[in-house]
């Protein structure tokens, strides 16, 4: 059965209160009336929530507005119809400005009723709507900026959502740029406490006594310059997530109060002799090789083993490198409308050699070099700048080669020169194949002159056919 909607009428005069439950009755509601604005309140104190309440505004001792203000500190969601017999102005003002959703005055005709409960509908309808739709947008927002293609990414995910609801501390580990704070913000808002702060500590960003105060905070005269009492980052995540980015690079000293921490769930204040209880879930993360700083001493092992309940390794993007063109179109997306520019559409030159690029920095360097892109508007710069990286990238970290280099220094030499020459070919291939092999507006993205784009086109044997990419000769019959 459908359940009906509950009224209670608040009104001190019999014959209203007979009125209203006879004439909302017939229509289905499930009335019940008081004589008082106290007991009003009392009522819904003591969670007996009705769906409206009908009040009145004159009535003794406690009269409507009073009445409106104290079931407003109790519920601001209660929907509340005020009835008097006047309709001075100041009066409905501030029954409005108190929240009363509607205001008819005596005497009224029941379709006039009918319009103010039917308002009400409305304005509960979209006040849930509202709500929602701003879980969603948490939802969307979270999920636009963990954005996943790869095998390794969607496993990842498919991990924090199991992890997130279970209350236990998390180890985030990966490289410098990976998304570790985007992961660890994921956790946090899919969480039971994603209704409370979730606080961030960059712990490499502040020598062990500054960090350690500003963990716990200091009381009045703690040290010089403590003028006045401060609390702390886990005083301020109480309830929420506190965040300890590049943990490892916190002092011993740190790691073992931290480790007390989380044992006991208490701390003090610098310079305080009270104890502070802490409901907080800890989520960690390093760029550094645990393993190895755990054998170094730079990181405790018991305080590692306290926080690694669940852990989670991000890996670079380099290892991911599919996922590199809906990055990019995110962060185009992201830097277009901040700085209001129409959103370019990148060539698949452009994105291929993006790909191509090893991205040391990774999702860092990804949305720093998207947004130079976004800025200066030069597809032409952009690609030659990928180029310039990627041999940059080849020269210092050179692919391990089948042929072993002999110990001469003539052997080295011509393996640099090698790969040296490879690069400059795969550069040249590329512009020819953007600029569709007009070879003045190829020299023109490469910054050479056309002459020297034909000599090197003779030496790569780039002009025997358009799209086909020859192997520079092997270094070792190389002629100078």
């Amino acid at each position: 059965m459908e359940t009906k909607e509950r009224i209670l009428i608040v009104d001190d005069e019999p014959s209203i209160r007979k009125y209203l439950q006879t004439l909302l009755e017939v229509d289905g509601f499930d009335v019940s009336a008081v004589t008082n604005g106290k007991d009003a309140v009392e009522t819904v104190t003591r969670g007996d929530k009705p769906d409206f309440i009908i009040l009145d505004v004159l009535m003794p001792e406690m009269n409507g507005l009073e009445t409106l203000r104290a079931l407003m500190q109790v519920d601001r969601s209660l929907n509340i119809i005020m009835l008097s017999c006047s309709n001075e102005v100041g009066t409905v003002v501030e029954a409005i400005r108190l929240g009363a959703h509607d205001y008819l005055t005596k005497p009224f005709e029941k379709p006039e009723l009918d319009a103010a409960l039917l308002k009400c509908r409305q304005k509960m309808h979209l006040s849930a709507e509202n709500k929602a739709l701003r879980e969603y947008c948490d939802q969307l927002t979270e999920d636009m900026s963990f954005l996943a293609s790869s095998p390794q990414m969607l496993k990842i995910r498919q991990h924090i959502l199991q992890i997130a609801p279970v209350d236990v501390p998390v180890f985030i580990s990966g490289e410098s740029g990976v998304g570790k704070e985007v992961v660890a913000r994921m956790i946090h808002l899919r969480s039971t406490r994603r209704q409370q702060p979730f606080v961030k500590v960059n712990c490499a960003a502040l020598p062990g006594e500054l960090l350690e105060s500003e963990l716990f905070g200091y009381e009045q005269g703690a040290f010089t310059g403590a003028v006045r009492a401060k609390p702390g980052k886990f005083e301020l995540a109480n309830k929420g997530t506190i965040f300890l980015d590049e943990i490892a690079e916190m002092s011993p000293h740190l790691q073992a109060k931290l480790l007390h921490v989380l044992q006991d769930n208490q701390y003090s204040r610098l310079g305080g002799r009270t104890v502070i209880n802490t409901d907080v879930r800890v989520l960690a993360a390093t760029n550094m090789h645990v393993q190895e700083a755990m054998q170094s001493g730079r990181f405790r092992e018991d305080l590692y083993y306290r926080l690694n309940v669940l852990s989670i390794h991000i890996p670079p993007l380099r290892e991911r490198t599919t996922e590199i063109p809906l990055l990019f179109q995110h962060f185009l997306l992201k830097y277009s409308e901040k700085f209001q520019k129409t959103m370019p559409e990148p060539s698949t030159h452009l994105l291929e050699a993006a790909m191509r690029y090893q991205w040391p920095g990774n999702l860092r360097e990804l949305e720093n070099f998207t947004k130079r892109y976004v800025i200066l508007e030069d597809e032409e710069g952009s690609f030659r700048e990928l180029l310039e990286m990627t041999t940059a990238q080849q020269r210092l970290s050179p692919q391990p080669d089948t042929t072993t280099p002999t110990r001469e220094q003539g052997g080295l030499k011509a393996l640099v020169r090698g790969l040296k020459d490879e690069a400059e070919a795969e550069a040249i291939a590329q512009a020819l194949e953007k600029t569709r092999w007009c070879r003045k507006d190829a020299a023109k993205m490469l910054g050479i002159s056309y002459k020297a784009l034909l000599y090197k086109m003779r030496q790569f044997n780039l002009d025997s056919g358009r799209g086909s990419r020859a192997v520079p000769a092997a270094p070792a019959t190389r002629t100078e």
